[in-house]
């Protein structure tokens, strides 16, 4: 089986078998071409007839060409996930990668902003601009909602059940969740709507989009980068700030304010307690910061 034909067919099955989402397929593609490019270029050898010691060597290649260590870490996964799936369709007898470990990984924690921090962010926009409002929308959206990007930005007019304080959020490989909603971020969208609403066209295609540019389009992923950049710019914020920080936050200070992990889980469309429990480390570090500045024994 040559690396073209073993990759369409690993594609076909993330996507029908596994519902993956396109983002999620294409990284995998992504880092399984980079694995046949080193196989043929460098070895000669098709899929089913690598080695652990050729892998091993492959990963060393990874290593020399400066990947992070996490992002080798996501290209063992995806190598293990693809082998794994050349066992189940009988391509192979057994799994060259199975003894294979990845690169140690140190945990960092996200930066958080604090209820001020967001505060100061939201005050930046100038409401007299159509964009004002919508933005401000926004980002109250991001951190109440604790939503990525791209749910954010497919979130939907018939997705938003107000009367219920509740939305419902497409999430990863196209899973469904209802996250609460409170009242600061029904209020700044149902004060976008109006400027919504008055564009003076909408793209059949983003008819039921909720956030759009001025030319009734959906949002692009970079837009909102570019207004969260913008917004913690203006507010004169030295940390470093992209949309996920609204999410870190958002969980952050569930976690501060006592909300059981499990929770925190569900609301963020975790796939794994795993994930979540990084909260609870900065919840540590947050006390441990605490403790350390108003003890008075630590200042003698």
């Amino acid at each position: 089986m040559g690396w073209e034909h073993a990759i369409n067919d690993y594609v076909r099955f993330l996507r029908l078998e596994k519902s993956l989402a396109e983002n999620s397929v294409s990284a995998y593609v992504r880092d399984l071409k980079l694995l046949s490019t080193f196989a043929e270029d460098t070895l000669g050898k098709e899929p089913e007839s690598l080695s652990a010691s050729d892998l091993s060597g492959f990963l060393e290649f990874v290593h020399d060409k400066k990947y992070s260590p996490r992002s080798q870490a996501r290209i063992l996964s995806g190598v293990k996930g693809f082998y794994k799936y050349l066992m189940v369709e009988e391509v192979i007898d057994s799994d060259p990668t199975e003894l294979i470990s990845g690169p140690k990984m140190t945990r960092k924690l996200p930066e958080v902003l604090s209820i001020d921090e967001i505060d100061e962010m939201q005050s930046t926009f100038d409401l007299s601009k159509p964009e004002g409002q919508r933005n401000k929308a926004i980002l109250e959206t991001l951190y109440s909602c604790g939503l990525r990007v791209s749910e954010l930005i497919n979130l939907r007019l018939t997705d938003l059940h107000f009367d219920e304080d509740f939305i419902k959020v497409l999430g990863k490989g196209s899973k469904e969740r209802l996250v609460p909603i409170g009242g600061k971020a029904v209020k700044e969208i149902r004060l976008y709507m109006p400027d919504r609403n008055s564009l003076p066209k909408i793209d059949k295609s983003s008819e039921n989009i909720l956030f759009l540019n001025r030319r009734g389009k959906k949002l692009t992923r970079e837009m909102i980068f570019t207004i969260v950049k913008n917004s913690a710019i203006d507010a004169g914020i030295k940390k470093a700030v992209s949309p996920h920080t609204f999410r870190h936050s958002f969980a952050t200070h569930l976690v501060e304010g006592g909300a059981d992990i499990r929770i925190v889980q569900e609301m963020l469309g975790h796939e794994s307690i795993l994930t979540t429990e990084i909260y609870t480390h900065l919840d540590k570090q947050y006390l441990k910061e605490t403790i350390s500045l108003f003890n008075r024994r630590d200042k003698k």
